[in-house]
């Protein structure tokens, strides 16, 4: 089979499956494109940032860190934080990942959870290239937000309404998140223990100093409960 159709082929296969994604994303990007535009940035900045950063949550986070004072080693603390769960998303992935080239390398820096999900849960046709099929997945995924949060930029800029209240977006996205996780556990020991971390940390460091304590303050409680964790069903 030539090259094209192999490619092609690949193509159809996953972007089924990418569907669901672009909704979300779409919604989501747009909202953090007009969020970055109301905060004083042109549509460029969410432009670059999707397509260089490519992680959601820390995009939103990294509109305070740009209107902040200058914290380098507080900021780097804070990205490794927000997306160390990538480093267990990449471990998984090394063996489907194996042998698949130069596509690897976009495969890699492109990894996201709704990435993540796919290509470890999608069952790919045996006549389908299964490196193209997941170079699909991500580059369709990465390609919803990009779009989504450039145009977001640029409705921010020509459209004028009412924003307040906009900036609330990423909590309620955390919100839902936690939901999800709530209703998946089977004994809630994380959440327990993100709820205690979160507010001990509140009270003695403030509002503006708390994020990073308590986010070392949840790893380490996971990493010292993990075993009883996981026997009670609460990792995945």
């Amino acid at each position: 089979m030539r090259q094209p159709d192999i490619r092609w082929k690949a193509f159809k296969a996953a972007f089924p499956y990418t569907i669901p994604i672009f909704a979300g994303f779409w919604f989501l990007g747009m909202t953090y494109g007009i969020y970055m535009n109301v905060s004083g940035f042109s549509f460029v900045y969410p432009l670059v940032m999707s397509m260089v950063i490519f992680g959601g949550s820390l995009e939103f986070v990294a509109v305070s860190m740009l209107l902040g004072r200058f914290a380098p080693l507080q900021t780097l603390i804070m990205v490794l934080m927000i997306q160390a769960r990538h480093l267990f998303y990449g471990i998984s992935m090394l063996d489907r990942y194996k042998d698949m080239g130069w596509k690897k390398f976009y495969l890699i820096f492109g990894l996201c959870d709704e990435t993540f999900s796919i290509n470890c849960t999608a069952r790919i046709p045996q006549d389908v290239d299964r490196g193209w099929f997941f170079f699909f997945v991500t580059l369709l995924n990465q390609f919803y937000w990009v779009s989504g949060s450039t145009l977001g930029g640029i409705l921010g800029s020509l459209i004028t309404f009412n924003t307040e209240g906009l900036d609330f977006v990423m909590t309620a996205m955390f919100v839902v998140i936690f939901l999800e996780q709530w209703k998946k556990e089977k004994k809630h020991y994380t959440a327990y223990i993100g709820l205690a971390a979160s507010v001990i940390c509140l009270l003695l460091f403030g509002a503006d100093s708390f994020l990073v304590p308590t986010m070392v303050c949840i790893v380490a409680g996971l990493t010292f409960f993990r075993k009883p964790i996981e026997k009670a069903g609460g990792l995945v």
